[in-house]
């Protein structure tokens, strides 16, 4: 297996098997002499990308900026084919559907390699582009939830698509490691300030304005609590200007990047993680919480109501209405502090039911296991006749690869 990247790695050597630098085949630093090589083969195989370059050129509504970096994008997926040629390479596949996996894609067909990418959350629901020529000149197509799955077979039926259909689009879940133990409940101490914690990226997507309104509503509704939000970003600034503008500073704490090493005592101490996204796959950090069994409190959109069911393994609130994820976060206090039992109860469920969803159906080491297994029956399939007619190529044109059979070792390029 070749591990691949488009952007210089920034993975560092070390333990545990980890890969090294050195081991990750990276396109930059550009080198003039490949480019030109590029020229050559792109020449050499037009017939092999005049489909995608007329696709660019000439089909569709993408913007002119956008034809031109798939242009550049092509040039660059030939680029990386001319430094895989001579690996034998027989399938590649791109994580995400960013233009990674267009670089990916030229460079399979210049190299009559099979092509499959993996497509998450905003790669497909937001940042789209040229997806129908991808998803049509890929093998498979993996995905992480069935939300994901309808969507592609909404926006792209069999009667306008007839190259993708359901067999080719696979459901493959991901998943998280699960800790030792289940951690107690932060609750035992009335006298505990009801705390909430989110975790992700300080970007606009991940919507951590609406946080602060709705803590401000919160602090309106003499509710006592504290919110921190572990993670760094570009929105830092404007956040940190809104929470004085709402005078929150006593309230909302900016954490700032925290290791992961570190994150477990935050898991412990919140009564519930809230996610308030706009655009998500299945988010890993509602895994996380929840194996760890805390409540999580997240938006009903895309994927996540196939890992958070409402008021079983935790709660959902309508997307971005304020006042419904205040009401939630308000009852959910109220059952913490409560001294019923039933009340108590009811929550242990909820942490029990979140950790056995993930346990069973979110388990990293089981998912990882069975997508190997998937992956590799789809990439040593028999090649239908279209693939096999569409591969045929000279050897002269590649007088050192070694032409691969389907009982071969595979290798993989991961890009």
């Amino acid at each position: 297996m070749v591990a691949g990247s488009v952007r210089t790695s920034e993975v560092k050597g070390g333990g545990d098997g980890a890969i090294s630098e050195s081991e990750i085949l990276c396109l930059q630093p550009l080198r003039l002499v490949i480019l030109l090589r590029a020229l050559g083969l792109m020449a050499k195989r037009w017939d092999r990308i005049a489909g995608l370059v007329k696709r660019v050129l000439l089909q569709g509504k993408e913007s002119p900026g956008s034809r031109v970096k798939a242009l550049l994008h092509t040039w660059l997926g030939a680029y990386y084919a001319v430094l895989l040629r001579e690996r034998g390479v027989d399938h590649i596949h791109a994580h995400h559907g960013y233009f990674g996996s267009w670089i990916a894609m030229v460079a399979a067909r210049l190299l009559g390699a099979s092509f499959s990418l993996t497509l998450h959350g905003s790669d497909l629901l937001i940042d789209g582009v040229y997806l129908d020529t991808k998803l049509k000149h890929c093998r498979f197509c993996v995905t992480i939830s069935e939300y994901n799955q309808r969507y592609i077979l909404k926006h792209f039926p069999a009667r306008h698509f007839p190259e993708i259909d359901r067999g080719k689009i696979m459901v493959s879940r991901l998943g998280v490691d699960l800790p030792d133990r289940l951690e107690p409940s932060p609750n035992s101490d009335r006298a505990h300030t009801f705390t909430l914690l989110a975790v992700g990226r300080l970007h606009a997507v991940k919507d951590h304005a609406f946080l602060i309104r709705a803590c401000a509503r919160l602090r309106d509704h003499g509710v006592d609590f504290e919110c921190r939000i572990a993670g760094e970003g570009p929105e830092r600034e404007r956040l940190e200007r809104s929470i004085k503008k709402s005078h929150l500073e006593d309230r909302i704490r900016l954490l700032g990047h925290v290791a992961r090493e570190q994150m477990d005592s935050f898991y412990r101490c919140a009564d519930v993680v809230v996610l308030t996204s706009r655009s998500e796959g299945i988010p890993l950090v509602l895994m996380e919480a929840m194996v760890r069994g805390r409540i999580v409190l997240a938006p009903a959109i895309t994927g996540i109501p196939e890992l958070v069911i409402a008021g079983k393994t935790g709660f959902l609130y309508a997307p971005g209405v304020v006042k419904d994820f205040v009401e939630k976060i308000f009852n959910l206090q109220r059952l913490a502090a409560s001294e019923d039992c039933y009340a108590a109860s009811r929550l242990g469920w909820i942490r029990h039911a979140a950790r056995a969803q993930v346990l069973h159906n979110f388990n990293h080491q089981t998912n990882l296991r069975t997508f190997a297994d998937r992956f590799l029956q789809r990439i040593t399939s028999y090649k239908s006749a279209d693939e096999s007619a569409d591969d045929d190529f000279d050897n002269q044109d590649f007088p050192n690869h070694e032409w691969s059979h389907p009982d071969e070792d595979i290798v993989l390029q991961q890009i």
